[in-house]
């Protein structure tokens, strides 16, 4: 005789946000790169007004677009959250991420700890939606080589991002999960580990 009940209740769940922080330098694109090949949810993709950096797409990597243009985005109420961030605007289009989570797909957003804060602070969909995830260097000492090594910033904007840098590691009690990053391999482990155990989430699970 078969294991399954009859008539046993399909199952369906609303779509997941995933939050994702680090300082820059923290690792990010290193753990992202490692997981989107077998991603099973969506990346958003943010705007932004800063200038591509070499390799980078417009679509792909961020949305590009001019100042005048965020701005007035951010006068007709579209983004979810944004922030000015060393002398750039970065933001997410609300709708964007509504449509993705009402369709029963989770969404990674990768933010900074202004734009985490932010979107904790909406009611509804949104907050019932969302699992944020601190990535944090082993070290400040680690931070400044990994940002030396890269050799993207000038001088200055290396300060300012160091500046920046510490005050956005002492936000991670705000968020729901801690990864203290070590290996690529690890980093993606554990940051899978949570996806899965979300998505297991009573509340999250609704029978038909």
């Amino acid at each position: 005789m078969s294991g399954v009940l009859p008539n046993a209740p399909s199952w369906r769940r609303h779509g997941i946000l995933f939050i994702l922080s680090a300082p820059s330098g923290g690792g990010k694109s290193s753990l992202l790169h490692a997981i989107r090949p077998n991603a099973d949810f969506v990346f958003s993709v943010s705007c932004t007004t800063r200038p591509p950096r070499p390799g980078e797409r417009d679509g792909i990597d961020y949305h590009f677009i001019s100042r005048e243009e965020f701005e007035r985005r951010i006068g007709g109420g579209e983004f979810l959250e944004y922030a000015f961030v060393h002398g750039n605007y970065y933001g997410t289009l609300r709708e964007n991420i509504l449509r993705e989570l009402v369709a029963g797909r989770d969404v990674l957003l990768e933010i900074d700890v202004q734009g985490a804060a932010t979107v904790r602070g909406h009611r509804g969909d949104i907050a019932d939606s969302l699992a944020d995830i601190f990535l944090m260097p082993p070290t400040f000492e680690i931070l400044h080589k990994r940002l030396l090594k890269r050799g993207t910033e000038s001088p200055d904007q290396l300060e300012l991002r160091l500046a920046n840098a510490r005050r956005e590691m002492d936000a991670w009690r705000e968020y729901r999960y801690l990864i203290v990053s070590g290996s690529v391999e690890d980093d993606a482990a554990n940051f899978l580990s949570i996806m899965r155990a979300e998505r297991q989430v009573s509340r999250r699970l609704h029978p038909e």
